[in-house]
């Protein structure tokens, strides 16, 4: 590793316009690949690919039962607040914009009230209908006429809104894009590049992590489109990649451009200090970069798509980014050179340069204050950690839904009048499927009995029975009130399954599965309640290996891992506080949820392992620094801390505004993540790194250091030799 680092970077800064050729080859390569393949390959669908039951519910009904001629798609309600559905004008209303949908050539034969009298096509106070629409051929890009159809209805006193599948995920995605735009590109990336020009006190300095960051971002999204040819990916991945090419693009850039800068103050001429960053700050990178990469890949493990598509889109942009501080920025700098510290902003463009690799005063005075008094510190912060961490145990966790969109999308408009008018809020509905000899005595009972019991429970409306044609298969099907999503609907549909159905038809020869939208919600949740001890199984104990041979101390290996998990389990614990309970919630302008989404424990997890790995290895490879250097532990932490806080924190302060930005978006996953992330860093900058770390470490002593004998065959890994520092100081990284 060290060799391949330092020959890159001198190979890159030998001849820099060749490497920015090879780099705007790529760019335009990943255009072009972004603008023909990108749109067809994303999707808002999700799929769980470990065949859970409502999935096996699914596939009976396709292979017994033929093609539905009569499917439902969308809802579309029509109300008047003065006309009942038998004003003859209330009538020419349906009926005009029924044609006028069917006109779009989108849909199929659409369904009234009129052309069916179907009595629970009508709400109870007669001042609203339902129409039936069912989209036929490409329903993603049928749904824009159909919707525009719908709003060019709302006229003379009539209220005409729409809900459904095609568009939710219209609705979702362009709020995906919205939150996208908003979060990363009007507060994230202008809130990292004032970061970074307080860090640099230089223009030039602070935009060269914003390059290195765009164009890993714009190179993973072409790989991405590549990637998507030959499998599913999320619209997510999108969200994803920009978020952690800012991160990773903006954190590893400042590392090495500080090191970069810290080297050509202390005398070396450009080249050299070229090369002494690839050999030094540079392997620092490729390490966490790997670190980080790795860890993703504990997503990859887990059945479903939507986190095998957050992973892709990591992994993806994690290589290219350190690709990017590998060899892009080593032909940046030898072009630049002390150009890099052009454009300084007055008084604090001086001192950022001056004060390079130094160690601070406010940094110094709070770690020898720790370092005296580790225990008291330690039990203190690690008390403070534990009562932020303790509201978890009372998660919940689910998926959102409909009712979680803001006001101005057509999905949760019409899911509001539906509810209102109807005591229904979308299409879905739970299926009762049977497989067996239906047409048999017993089977009969049974099926007649789930029907029953399904018109009696207040969270189901209108069960009705359907029969194969083969007679193998029955589905009992009702719509579900409300949210099918919500804890209601949940708590009805997981009733059915463990109680009402085994009781039901035990005893009976039948195999039996309940399916539906709800279903599906239930069966992502204990997805990810199976698979997150495992993920995190994987991550830590790939952590624990990589922090013991880059560092060769399984007791330093476990620290770290340790602090880990309480500035993880810190983050869990706020959004608890602030998503479930409440607590500061309006304040901060963040939607109100009943539930956690399913998949962000076990996303947060990973990731947050992966980011605190870059503090992690430039903050400990430092304190061995010093202690091969023959200092005593105690005293190598507090020169560490002091000299890397402030590059530590700058560039925490940066990935906490990239995902604040997702968090300030109307989407409240992403809200829940960006706070998670934001939250989880500013307390690992901070209590962990400043506190907690040199008390523990100071607590621990020499026996930090700790390897068995056993394990004395672990190579010798130097992320970071000795400062040539001739005054003492430690060079920034």
């Amino acid at each position: 590793m060290n060799d391949l680092t330092g020959r890159l970077a001198r190979a890159s800064s030998r001849r820099p316009w060749r490497t920015l050729v090879l780099w705007g080859v790529a760019i335009v390569l990943a255009v072009a690949a972004i603008g023909a393949l990108l749109g067809d390959t994303l999707t808002t669908d999700a799929q769980m690919t470990n065949d859970p039951e409502s999935y096996r519910g699914y596939d009976l009904l396709d292979a017994h039962f033929p093609p539905s001629t009569d499917y439902v798609d969308e809802l579309v309600v029509v109300y008047s607040p003065r006309r009942p559905v038998t004003d003859p004008g209330f009538r020419a209303k349906v009926d005009s914009l029924a044609r006028s949908i069917e006109a779009t050539g989108a849909v199929q034969p659409v369904r009234t009230f009129y052309s069916t009298g179907e009595q629970s096509l009508v709400s109870p106070d007669r001042h609203a209908t339902i129409l039936l629409v069912g989209l036929v051929g490409d329903g993603d890009e049928g749904i824009e006429s159909v919707i525009d159809a719908v709003d060019a209805a709302a006229t003379g006193g009539f209220d005409t809104t729409i809900t459904g599948q095609y568009t939710a995920d219209r609705d979702f995605t362009r709020l995906s894009q919205e939150d996208l735009e908003k979060g990363e590109l009007q507060f994230g990336l202008p809130v990292a590049l004032i970061v970074l020009l307080l860090v640099f006190g230089a223009v030039v300095a602070g935009l060269v992590p914003v390059v290195v960051a765009l164009v890993s971002i714009v190179i993973a999204l072409g790989l991405t489109a590549l990637v998507g040819q030959a499998y599913d990916l999320s619209i997510y991945v999108v969200n994803m990649i920009s978020g952690m090419g800012l991160a990773l693009g903006i954190d590893y850039s400042l590392f090495v451009v500080s090191r970069f800068r810290e080297e050509r103050r202390l005398g070396s001429d450009r080249r050299d200090a070229i090369a002494t960053v690839g050999s030094t700050t540079s392997r620092a990178v490729l390490f966490s970069g790997s670190a980080f990469v790795l860890a993703m890949l504990g997503m990859v493990l887990v059945p479903d798509t939507i986190l095998r598509s957050l992973a892709t889109g990591a992994v993806l942009v994690g290589i290219v980014t350190v690709l990017a501080a590998l060899t892009l920025l080593p032909a940046m700098l030898a072009l630049l050179g002390d150009r890099v510290n052009a454009l300084r902003v007055p008084w604090l463009g001086r001192r950022a340069a001056e004060g390079a690799g130094t160690e601070g005063r406010v940094w110094s005075r709070v770690v020898r204050r720790v370092t005296r008094a580790p225990g008291r510190a330690a039990v203190v912060s690690i008390g403070v950690l534990l009562l932020l961490a303790a509201p978890v145990l009372s998660i919940e966790t689910g998926l959102t839904g409909v009712r979680e969109l803001p006001d101005r999308f057509h999905t949760k408009q019409g899911f509001t009048m539906l509810e209102r008018e109807f005591g229904v809020g979308t299409p879905d509905s739970v299926k009762v499927v049977v497989n067996g000899d239906v047409r048999s005595a017993p089977l009969r009972r049974a099926i007649g009995e789930i029907a029953r019991r399904l018109r009696a429970e207040s969270a189901f409306l209108q069960p009705d029975v359907s029969t194969s044609p083969d007679g193998q298969v029955a589905n009992v099907e009702a719509l579900v009130v409300g949210d099918s999503r919500d804890e209601r609907a949940l708590a009805a549909v997981q009733g059915l399954r463990s109680t009402v159905v085994p009781a039901v038809f035990g005893g009976v020869d039948a195999t039996v599965y309940v399916t539906g939208e709800t279903a599906e919600v239930l069966d992502y949740r204990a997805l990810t309640d199976r698979w997150l001890p495992i993920v995190f199984g994987f991550v830590l104990c790939l952590s624990f290996v990589l922090l013991t041979v880059a560092f060769r101390s399984i007791v330093l290996a476990a620290v770290a891992i340790g602090l880990n998990l309480l500035s993880v389990g810190a983050a869990y614990g706020l959004i608890v506080l602030v998503f479930l309970k409440g607590v500061g919630r309006d304040l901060l302008g963040f939607t109100e949820v009943d539930v956690i989404a399913a998949w962000l424990p076990l996303f947060l997890f990973a990731v947050l392992f992966g980011l605190s790995m870059d503090y992690t290895v430039f903050l400990l490879s430092r304190i061995r620094e010093h202690v091969a250097g023959g200092e005593r532990t105690t005293v190598a932490v507090e020169r560490a801390v002091a000299s890397t806080a402030r590059i530590i924190t700058g560039a925490a302060l940066i990935i906490i505004a990239v995902f604040i930005g997702f968090a300030t978006g109307d989407q409240v996953e992403f809200q829940e993540m960006g706070v998670g992330i934001a939250v989880s860093l500013l307390i690992d900058a901070t209590i962990v790194r400043l506190v907690l770390l040199p008390a523990v470490l100071a607590l621990l002593g020499e026996r930090t250091w700790y390897l068995p004998r056993w394990l004395g065959w672990l190579p010798h890994l130097d992320l970071d030799p000795p400062s040539r520092n001739p005054q003492g100081r430690i060079p920034a990284a």
